[in-house]
């Protein structure tokens, strides 16, 4: 569950290392996102000589989150730590050629197979 002014980590290799969620998109009343939904982000610290820059803005999906995600089946999944891969406005593809850590399939599911398909691991 990412609220505004959550700060995440940024799980690919655009160059940005944390952002700060300032925007849940999906409508002028949803205040959290969940897996696999779309924010918009504010980079607050990135790498040198990379695409992505501090204080720039960017879209990402969640693809990890702390707060026990319930799946249909029942079953639950958690993470360690809230994390984003930054995305194209656009298009549903992401800006970075690397995906680090796992990924849940609810991503894909969302309309996001090229993360997944990037992600070490889908879980």
């Amino acid at each position: 569950m990412i609220q505004p002014q959550s700060i995440v980590k940024i799980a690919d290799n655009s160059g940005a290392k944390l952002g700060r969620v300032f925007k849940v998109l999906g409508g002028s009343k949803k205040r959290y996102a969940e897996i696999g939904e779309t924010v918009v982000v504010a980079v607050q610290t990135a790498e040198p000589r990379k695409s992505v820059k501090r204080k720039d803005i960017a879209y990402g999906v969640v693809v990890r989150q702390r707060k026990p995600y319930r799946r249909p089946d029942g079953s639950y999944l958690r993470f360690d730590e809230n994390a984003v891969v930054l995305i194209d406005k656009g298009k549903q593809e992401p800006r970075a050629n690397r995906v680090f850590g796992p990924i849940p399939r609810e991503v894909a599911a969302a309309g996001y197979q090229k993360i997944a398909s990037l992600a070490p691991e889908v879980v």
